[in-house]
């Protein structure tokens, strides 16, 4: 049992709402056309999921055996950091979570596209085989893109528009402009947490040269550009409620947008690198609760 709690917690349970926000929205727009598939939806989920636990277990891995989580870091304790988990074991787990990852990748595509349509088939294994190269490659090697301030535009790519138009494809089987506004917000407020976890532990980082955008930028830059990543995502989330109204029940995402908002407040006093780290759930938490809300708000005239 305690080795359960120990992987569970390398596992970094709170990041994986974050993860999937991105699917929700997807199906959410193709339930609004007509073309939502149910299987497909749940298995993109735990694609999704085994992903970001590949992701969190690398990411133990990479900093763990680099030495970046020491003493000095704040938040969590990590698992390799904490000598629960010896690196080798950890290596091990994340061989084991590759192949949850390929079973589910192959179970999706298999699913949605057949053995009909092939390019499509092909497309999306090329995309899946990038997804676990870069859930590996964040800190994990000598060329690790996550030391060398690459980390905040795969985010965008992959958990904002590979994640809601992807998604959205594998139920439409094409490309939809109504998809492009959340994928953008999705993929600003991801990269947002991510630059909030790079705040809090911007000076820890500095010290062993991971070179983040945060540390290139520094503190008080690195707020602007925090506030202005939040700032334009609410801005597109607006614009897509206003082009794509329906109903009242289109502008319920609003809701989310104080929470938000409360945290924008929050860093932008925030002078303390550690006062981010209770920030780091919230901010998490709050794009999920926007992209439910968004999603489901679009679809209610469907329902």
């Amino acid at each position: 049992m305690n080795s359960i709690k120990l992987w569970l917690s390398a596992f970094r349970v709170r990041t994986l709402p974050l993860s999937v926000s991105g699917i929700i929205i997807g199906g959410c727009l193709a339930y609004y056309n007509g073309v939502f598939d149910f299987p497909v939806f749940g298995l993109a989920i735990l694609t999704t999921l085994s992903l970001q636990i590949l992701s969190n277990l690398a990411n133990d891995y990479g900093d763990g055996v680099k030495g970046t989580d020491n003493q000095d870091r704040i938040g969590p304790e990590r698992a390799i950091q904490s000598g629960e988990i010896s690196p080798e074991k950890m290596f091990q787990g994340i061989r084991i979570a590759i192949l949850f990852v390929i079973f589910f990748v192959f179970a999706t595509v298999y699913m949605a596209f057949g053995i009909h349509d092939l390019l499509y088939s092909i497309t999306f294994f090329i995309l899946g085989g990038l997804a676990v190269y870069a859930a590996i490659k964040y800190t994990m090697g000598k060329s690790a893109y996550g030391y060398r301030a690459m980390g905040d535009l795969m985010v965008f790519l992959f958990f904002g528009l590979l994640s809601v138009m992807g998604s959205y494809f594998l139920f439409a089987k094409q490309i939809d402009h109504v998809a492009f506004l959340p994928a953008c917000v999705v993929g600003l407020l991801s990269v947002g947490v991510l630059n909030l976890n790079n705040m809090r532990d911007i000076e820890s980082d500095r010290a062993v040269k991971k070179i983040t955008v945060a540390v290139k930028l520094g503190w008080q830059k690195a707020k602007i550009y925090h506030l202005s990543l939040i700032a334009l995502a609410l801005i597109l989330a607006t614009l897509f409620g206003v082009l794509y109204y329906t109903s009242p029940y289109s502008l319920i995402f609003f809701l989310a947008f104080i929470p938000i908002i409360r945290h924008m407040l929050i860093v932008y006093r925030t002078n303390t690198p550690a006062d981010l780290d209770p920030q780091l759930k919230i901010l998490a938490l709050s794009t999920f609760l926007l992209s439910v809300l968004l999603g489901l708000g679009h679809i209610y005239n469907a329902i």
